[in-house]
């Protein structure tokens, strides 16, 4: 084992391996990480999938990258705290949305990079800007 891990949290329309997963895999996979992700299919609730998500990472050792899209990437935030996560990488955030209002949006204590579409139709890129803004994330 590497005892590097980046841990894949999927959006709500998602599957573990849907998406840019699969190529943020390889990239990752190149950086000598071992790459899992979490399956939150059938459960609804935030607090699920944050438990879900907290559970998988039991027993990890070492440096842990959370990635999460959409509301996965809202999961990944919430859990980073928690499990001491040394980054956070976010494609599409959906922070502030009123499903997600009790876990939203944690201050990072680690480096935070976000990735948004300006014309993205599901999660206004007004979300990233402002997340950005008042907690120092990169964004691009």
């Amino acid at each position: 084992m590497s005892g590097r891990f980046a841990i894949f949290s999927h959006g709500e329309q998602g599957t573990p391996w849907s998406g840019t997963f699969p190529a943020l895999a390889d990239v990752a996979r190149a950086e000598s990480f071992e790459v899992e992700s979490v399956d939150y299919r059938g459960v609804v609730e935030p607090e699920g999938q944050l438990t879900r998500l907290l559970n998988h990472c039991r027993g990890h050792q070492g440096r842990l990258v959370l990635v999460g899209a959409g509301t996965g990437a809202v999961i990944a935030t919430a859990a980073a705290k928690v499990l001491r996560a040394d980054g956070l990488f976010l494609l599409a955030p959906a922070f502030y949305g009123p499903a997600h209002a009790r876990l939203d949006p944690p201050v990072p204590l680690c480096p935070t990079t976000i990735v948004h579409g300006w014309r993205d139709e599901f999660v206004p890129v007004e979300t990233s800007l402002r997340y950005a803004r008042e907690h120092g994330a990169v964004l691009h």
